[in-house]
């Protein structure tokens, strides 16, 4: 019996750090119902029974004879339970949309998952698929056809001038918009051509339908010509019509916009605010240049230059060694300056072991002083006695448990050191006449008795 529970004593760090399960699943949606120009959806699920320590890696899907669309960069999140265990896992959609009349084969697709406390990622496979495109009814074959759940065609009319005359334009805008179609897939309506008329097609804009929740539901076309009216007469133009099929039962329907008619008269006029005839004539006059005129600019300009780049180069070696060591020489005022001491102080006291030369080195170059006691002085009694402490238990043998930390320590002897600026700035308006002041001589007094 003792060893019985020894032995399920022992088995219990290695049920404890079992590997995380990890599942995959694909289904083909509208697979049975596919057209040719329609959308199927390859239904990717992963799962796990822990969480993703990273996205998902899909492979990239490629398929002879049909246009697929890698799943976007959001996925949906799935919460199931299984035998009483609850997954979470994520879906991808792959959408694919067949061109010929065919059968396709969708190979198995190799998921690369990183599931939470596994110590590599897991490849998972997915099952291969199988469908077959039909071609619309009433489709001529090798023509687009174009597939959707709801296709909207509606057009504006734009004139340069009401009444038209001749030498004026009138431009058709039609835009599609197509519910459940792929973007690319949506056809161009006709434009007739009209004697009378001079058409010019202009190049179209599509862009995706977004259902409002940051994914695509089908596309939009917009499509434009301008129609140039080069004589008189009574003009129509053809309505459009365009037909597609049902994405659900494969039915034929239609979509259309009327036709256009409109009536031209007279020519348009146009009178320009100036006389061209009298500028070209002026321009013509000023253009008469002497060749050899031109010649002695050209020579000119090249002498000039070059005599700019031959003096110009001295100076300009002058000013960049004249930026070196002025650039040299902030460099030299920095690192003698008490802000790059107390940079200095701040990352030593931070590091381990904390150093002290660069808070002395502060000291002296902020205040002339050569150690903390006249720095801070007698009115500071709290401050002196909680450095000391630090400094104790900085070179004690035996480290206190909770130390005071040294940031709050550097920000008291900065208050001090702001009192002590206004002060001596309060106190004396001008330098002094004598170098050798009596401030610098106790200093220098200080500093030998320390020393000693």
């Amino acid at each position: 019996m003792t060893r019985a529970l020894m032995f399920l004593i022992c088995l219990l760090p290695a049920l404890a750090v079992a590997a995380p399960q990890v599942s995959v699943r694909s289904e083909l949606l509208n697979g049975d119902k596919a057209l040719v120009g329609g959308t199927v959806t390859l239904q990717v699920d992963v799962l796990v029974d822990t969480w993703f320590s990273s996205p998902p890696e899909l492979p990239k899907l490629a398929i002879d004879g049909a246009v697929v669309t890698p799943p976007s960069g959001e996925a949906q999140h799935l919460t199931e339970k299984q035998q009483g265990q609850t997954l979470f896992g994520l879906r991808f959609n792959y959408q694919i949309t067949p061109l010929n009349a065919q059968a396709y084969d969708i190979p198995a697709l190799s998921v690369r998952v990183t599931p939470g406390q596994s110590q590599q990622p897991v490849t998972v496979s997915t099952t291969a698929q199988h469908f077959s495109a039909a071609q619309p009814a009433g489709a001529k074959a090798g023509e687009s056809s174009l597939i959707a759940q709801q296709v909207e065609l509606t057009q504006t009319i734009v004139k340069s001038h009401d009444p038209l005359r001749v030498g004026d334009s009138i431009t058709r805008q039609v835009q599609t918009r197509a519910v459940g179609a792929q973007t690319m897939l949506i056809p161009a309506p006709p434009f007739a051509e009209i004697k009378g008329l001079t058409r010019y097609v202009q190049p179209p804009s599509v862009h995706p339908l977004e259902d409002g929740r940051g994914g695509v539901n089908g596309g939009a076309r917009e499509d434009s010509v301008m129609y140039r009216v080069t004589e008189e007469g009574h003009f129509s133009v053809p309505a459009i019509e365009m037909p597609w099929w049902s994405a659900a039962d494969g039915q034929a329907h239609s979509a259309s916009v009327p036709a256009i008619t409109f009536e031209a008269k007279g020519e348009a006029s146009y009178q320009a605010p100036f006389s061209m005839a009298q500028d070209l004539r002026a321009l013509r006059h000023s253009a008469q240049v002497n060749i050899a005129r031109h010649w002695l600019v050209i020579v000119a300009v090249l002498v000039i230059g070059a005599a700019l780049v031959y003096f110009g180069k001295t100076r300009a070696r002058a000013l960049w060694v004249d930026w070196l060591q002025r650039r040299e020489r902030r460099k030299r005022e920095w690192l003698n300056s008490p802000e790059y001491a107390w940079q200095l102080t701040r990352q030593q006291l931070s590091a381990q072991p904390p150093r002290l030369d660069g808070l002395y080195l502060w000291v002296r170059r902020s205040t002339g002083r050569v150690d903390l006691q006249s720095f801070i002085g007698s009115r500071r009694l709290p401050l002196m006695q909680r450095l000391q402490r630090w400094f104790a238990n900085l070179y004690a043998a035996e480290k206190s448990a909770q130390p005071e930390p040294p940031a709050a320590l550097l920000d008291d002897l900065q208050k001090v050191h702001q009192q002590h600026a206004t002060r001596t700035s309060a106190r004396y308006h001008l330098k002094p006449l004598n170098p050798q002041s009596t401030y610098g001589a106790i200093d220098e007094s200080e500093r030998h008795a320390s020393v000693s």
